[in-house]
């Protein structure tokens, strides 16, 4: 599926804290824990737009509705991609790819010395996607220790295995 790649526009932040919310759920969803985001998780968009780091927001359109978006953060001489999103009916059709590969050339104009992104341990898919779009040096792991074990949040492990062409 061929979307269009533009940038973000004022008028696309109903659509946009939209996509963070279903982001939002999705991550919940992997977690199997429904109070990640806090009640209204589509406002912590409006705290993205205010990033001092965000160099660039672009939104990925198909047939005139905005289905996905990507995110550039740029600090000193390192970029983040963060977020990527696009909505559920429009998954494993390309859009994803655009949107990245957009955000990876508009990260190479600057100079930056090294782009990375943080996707949740638990998404496969999008370590998957990441890998196979070049992510392949290893920046940080981190562990947790549940500290309150009778808190309501509960973190199963599991075992994620992405399947991807390229991994060492």
């Amino acid at each position: 599926m061929e979307a269009i790649i533009r940038p973000y526009h004022p008028t696309d932040i109903g659509a946009c804290r939209a996509l963070w919310a279903k982001l939002t759920q999705a991550h919940r969803d992997l977690y199997e824990d429904q109070t990640i985001g806090g009640e209204t998780p589509d406002v912590w968009f409006d705290w993205h737009l205010s990033d001092p780091r965000l160099a660039g927001l672009w939104v990925a359109e198909v047939e005139g509705q905005v289905v996905g978006m990507v995110g550039l953060l740029i600090e000193g001489e390192e970029g983040e991609i963060e977020p990527l999103v696009v909505a559920k009916g429009h998954r494993h059709q390309g859009v994803g790819s655009q949107l990245l590969n957009h955000a990876v050339r508009e990260a190479r104009k600057p100079g930056l010395r090294f782009l990375s992104v943080r996707p949740v341990a638990r998404n496969a898919a999008a370590i998957a996607l990441f890998v196979e779009a070049g992510f392949r040096l290893l920046g940080r792991i981190e562990l947790f220790q549940e500290m309150d074990p009778s808190s309501a949040r509960l973190y199963p492990l599991r075992t994620v295995r992405p399947r991807s062409k390229g991994l060492p």
